[in-house]
């Protein structure tokens, strides 16, 4: 290596193509282990915020939001006016009146999977035979396996109106996640408002 630096002076940069390329390569290692563990930790990131559960779609989400609670059906006798003024809440607001949910029923319903298999979505047709609309009708559907068993249940709040002694068809509601092994499933109204 020291072919003839010696009589020019330049000796000293005789080694330095030998350290750079050394620098080089330990940077070029650095550089690469980096990489992999910032590759590593947006895996785990990404992991951890798909295991994550969604806020919007928790049943118990959806019925904070809606501010309903479930409606018995009224009873057979007709309240008299002194009781109506009784079942005004604490803030003063009267109660909101009552809906005959056994005149409420989904006369056909069907069911498919959406969303890569995971969710379902849900077609039914709701009578209301009662003499009034009603609106904010709340559904639950309770999901079962080939065999029967009970898997899950699932809640949906819709924000629709069904006019006084007619029908309305629900094309494809989504209704949630659901398990793999789910088969059937049966929905019934458990709550709604007049309109």
């Amino acid at each position: 290596m020291n072919a003839g630096f010696d009589r020019i002076g330049l000796r000293r940069f005789a080694g330095t193509g030998d350290r750079l390329a050394r620098a080089a390569t330990i940077v070029s290692v650095s550089f690469g282990r980096s990489l992999l563990w910032l590759l590593a930790a947006l895996v785990v990131g990404c992991g951890v915020w798909m295991l994550m559960p969604a806020k919007g779609n928790s049943a118990q989400g959806e019925a904070g939001k809606s501010g309903l609670a479930a409606v018995d059906p009224a009873p057979a006798t007709t309240p008299s006016a002194n009781q109506d003024a009784t079942h005004a809440t604490a803030s003063g607001a009267q109660a909101p009146a009552s809906v005959e949910l056994d005149r409420l029923r989904i006369s056909s319903q069907t069911w498919r999977r959406g969303g890569l298999g995971s969710k379902a979505l849900v077609t039914f047709t709701l009578r209301n035979d009662n003499d009034y609309a009603v609106r904010d009708l709340k559904i639950v559907c309770a999901f079962t396996r080939r065999d029967g068993s009970h898997l899950t249940d699932r809640s949906r709040l819709l924000l629709e109106t069904v006019s006084m002694n007619s029908r309305k068809t629900f094309v494809r509601i989504p209704v949630g996640v659901i398990n793999v092994n789910a088969d059937q499933t049966k929905c019934s109204v458990v709550a709604a408002r007049r309109a």
